[in-house]
């Protein structure tokens, strides 16, 4: 089975969609502390990583070529379908943009960025009046915009997992959480009491179930 174009080494389209999503993500968190630019240029070569390998170099592919090739024979590797690798190894045979992972890749995805949007809208106003913010979705979390960067970089490693991906995955989702813990502290300094009453009634990272119960008034 041959390839008629080539599928990598498109360093142009790397640019483009790196660009592309990072200064969408930009639009969205819009970083202003050495804290936020840690966060966001962390997501950055994250993006900049998965994009290589999508349309660069496909050293993932290489690396594991001949296992794929041992245990799905006839399959072209080299192809941009092929590179969907979940799709491929659980057999799916038709185009998989269209295929399981890659629709819950693009329902993950949308997800973060709306979570990254809706969060902005509310920490915004809440630093403009020298407030907590405690409404929208930080009436669910405390840390939505670090969730949302989670949520989008989940979302690519659905659509097209790499080894390095893989691995630097986990390492962010740790840095995002020492990143909370620094900005909880630094809360904490600022707004004393009402921040701990915060903190006791809403979930860092994970929603409680079952609704939510009313915030305190300070």
């Amino acid at each position: 089975m041959t390839h008629d174009e080539p599928a990598y080494g498109l360093w142009g389209l790397v640019i483009i969609n790196s660009l592309v999503f990072i200064i969408f993500a930009f639009s969205f968190f819009k970083p202003k502390s050495a804290r936020d630019w840690r966060g966001f240029g962390a997501f950055s070569a994250f993006l900049v990583a998965l994009f290589t390998e999508m349309y660069g170099f496909p050293l993932t592919i290489y690396l594991l070529s001949g296992w794929l090739g041992s245990r799905f024979p006839g399959i072209d590797f080299l192809s941009h379908d092929a590179g969907h690798l979940l799709e491929t190894l659980f057999g799916w045979e038709a185009n998989p943009h269209f295929g399981p992972f890659h629709i819950a890749s693009s329902i993950v995805l949308v997800a973060g960025f709306w979570l990254l949007a809706a969060a902005w809208r509310v920490l915004y106003d809440a630093q403009r009046a020298g407030e907590l913010a405690t409404t929208g979705p930080y009436a669910k979390v405390r840390h939505p915009q670090y969730i949302g960067f989670v949520l989008i970089m989940f979302s690519f490693l659905l659509q097209w997992p790499t080894l390095i991906t893989l691995i630097m995955f986990p390492i962010l989702v740790f840095m995002y959480a020492r990143l909370a813990k620094s900005e909880e502290r630094d809360t904490l300094a600022q707004f004393g009491d009402a921040y701990r009453r915060y903190m006791d009634e809403v979930p860092a990272f994970i929603p409680r179930l079952g609704g939510q119960k009313p915030l305190a008034k300070s």
